[in-house]
């Protein structure tokens, strides 16, 4: 269900990695507890960001929820689409509801992170 070419945290965000740029979103799961999305606040181009550090919220008919970063690095593009459209992230978390693109400062730290089936092993164990 998860794509395999996609790290996952515990706190249900995702990357995508492409070289030295990472793509940052959270997970089908993530989205589903939400509900639906109404407002995403975005971080500016040229944040510094350290690996869990808060890049924004995105607000929910049910709650409003932080989003951390999965890796450091800095911030080269926010998905600007989200400002008009936020139920983006509903409907295609893994893909166009992306949340923002980053230079990352160092790949070391994503290998901390789940890889698909891992991650669908630890939601599992969420559900029980």
């Amino acid at each position: 269900m998860y794509p395999q070419d996609f790290k996952f945290t515990k706190d249900h965000e995702w990357v995508k990695v492409d070289g030295d740029t990472a793509v940052v979103g959270i997970s089908d799961f993530a989205q589903k507890h939400l509900g639906d999305v109404v407002f995403v606040e975005l971080p500016a181009v040229g944040t510094k960001l350290a690996v869990h550090q808060t890049i924004g919220t995105i607000e929910s008919v049910k709650a409003v929820s932080e989003v951390f970063s999965p890796a450091a690095g800095e911030v080269v593009e926010t998905n600007s689409a989200l400002a008009d459209a936020p139920e983006t992230i509903n409907q295609d978390p893994h893909g166009t509801g992306w949340i923002l693109k980053m230079k990352l400062a160092d790949r070391g730290g994503l290998d901390a992170l789940m890889a698909a089936t891992d991650y669908e092993k630890y939601l599992e164990g969420l559900e029980h």
